[in-house]
């Protein structure tokens, strides 16, 4: 069976083209700032990170992160549930980067963006740590363990709503101890709004 990370890292994306990639970079950063939305702070610096993009409420979320990825003009993965990725939709979604996951897949897909990571010099992954847009009592582990196998920092980013603010913190590498490390990460999302503040689990705290 071919490796499913073979195939992400042979497909051709938006990041293939350096010319598409800066225009789109500027129009998408023209449209934020028209729709009054503002970057709080500069886009990290690492060649290589795990972005952890919360809360997430809403379908609109998904499609800020791919507006974000395509603004960093890096080259960006992010991943989106299966059936976002059908019809002419999906096509768009993978040469921007996308990855189809499919919640009831069996495919390793840790250890297969490990391998892309450890493949690559320059690469962000955009990931939803809840995995959903109800609320839920604990955030997903994936991303920190993609982050810990790789070697690489994560950086939060998080949508601010009620301010119409895209903030970023700064890189924490992961010590192993996950959870006083989740601890940390979801401290920069304390003071944040949700487009639908009733199901953000961003925070342990938040809302008590």
């Amino acid at each position: 069976m071919t490796s499913y990370v073979s195939e992400i890292a042979q497909r051709k994306t938006v990041c293939s083209y350096p010319r598409v990639l800066i225009a789109i970079h500027w129009l998408v950063g023209g449209v934020f700032r028209l729709r009054g939305w503002r970057f709080q702070m500069p886009a990290p610096t690492p060649r290589k990170y795990v972005m952890v993009v919360a809360p997430h409420t809403s379908n609109w979320d998904f499609f800020l992160m791919v507006a974000l990825g395509a603004a960093l003009g890096r080259q960006v993965r992010f991943m989106g549930k299966h059936s976002l990725f059908l019809g002419p939709l999906g096509s768009l979604l993978r040469w921007l980067g996308g990855i189809a996951v499919e919640r009831t897949s069996r495919h390793n897909f840790v250890e297969h963006m490990v391998e892309q990571f450890h493949n690559t010099d320059d690469m962000v992954l955009i990931i939803a740590p809840e995995g959903t847009r109800k609320a839920v009592e604990r955030w997903k582990g994936g991303f920190y363990h993609i982050a810990a196998g790789a070697g690489v920092p994560i950086v939060p980013v998080y949508l601010d709503y009620a301010e119409k603010r895209v903030g970023f913190a700064s890189p924490c590498m992961p010590t192993g101890d996950m959870d006083a490390d989740m601890v940390d990460i979801q401290q920069c999302y304390e003071r944040v709004t949700a487009r639908h503040p009733s199901g953000d689990s961003s925070h342990p705290n938040k809302g008590r």
